[in-house]
């Protein structure tokens, strides 16, 4: 399988704060439509899988989502005002609260996020600039628009961030690289916190590409870990 068409790295503030770290990074051509009715379905019943599974204080403690959780601590990010994605999500269904049903792959993202709880990125790839990401502590000042939620404290979050600045953290992606309908070329940054074998990995990979290619009729694979 090729390797995506970009490369990255981890600064050293990201792996002094969480050893553990490991990115999957996946790149996908993909058709971007609306969510359909059979992905629908799918969300559901992983949101009541969720809801069925944890109690409200049960959530935090999901390996994936207390080793995010650890991480934001140690870079000095509050995770209880900052929630990690997958926090945020099965927080949501664990209330009961209707899931946002938007497009394809902003909820094939969701549904991982829920059935895993690790807080993936999804960025539009032809809007980011350059081909190099890198992921390091946010800074005092740094400018971030989240999507949805407007101008985002990043100070001490976990950042991706090419030729321009930052395009996505585990609490909210970017404005500026968010993923459209017109969406062709996918790049998800899958930040893997905890604990989790080489073998597991690829089992999560190969889950996530035939989910794609399943609902987003996803061609051209390009994985890398790192």
């Amino acid at each position: 399988m090729q390797a995506p068409n970009f490369s990255f790295s981890i600064g050293d503030d990201i792996r002094a704060a969480a050893p553990r770290y490991t990115l999957l990074a996946i790149e996908l051509d993909i058709d971007n439509k609306p969510t359909s009715d059979a992905l629908w379905c799918e969300i559901q019943a992983a949101a009541a899988a969720v809801a069925r599974d944890f109690r409200m204080e049960e959530i935090r403690l999901r390996p994936a989502i207390d080793a995010t959780r650890i991480a934001y601590k140690a870079l000095g990010k509050e995770p209880n005002r900052y929630r990690p994605s997958a926090e945020a999500l099965s927080r949501r269904a664990v209330k009961g609260l209707e899931l946002y049903r938007t497009l394809t792959a902003i909820d094939l993202i969701n549904l991982i996020s829920l059935r895993t709880g690790i807080s993936i990125g999804g960025f539009d790839a032809d809007r980011i600039d350059g081909t190099h990401l890198a992921y390091g502590r946010g800074r005092v000042g740094e400018p971030y628009e989240a999507i949805g939620r407007g101008p985002l404290n990043i100070d001490g979050l976990p950042v991706w961030r090419d030729a321009i600045g930052g395009i996505g953290t585990p609490t909210s992606d970017n404005e500026r690289t968010k993923l459209s309908e017109h969406t062709r070329r996918l790049l998800m940054t899958v930040n893997i916190y905890h604990e989790m074998t080489r073998n597991e990995i690829d089992a999560l990979a190969s889950e996530i590409i035939a989910a794609f290619e399943r609902h987003a009729a996803a061609t051209n694979p390009r994985v890398a870990v790192i």
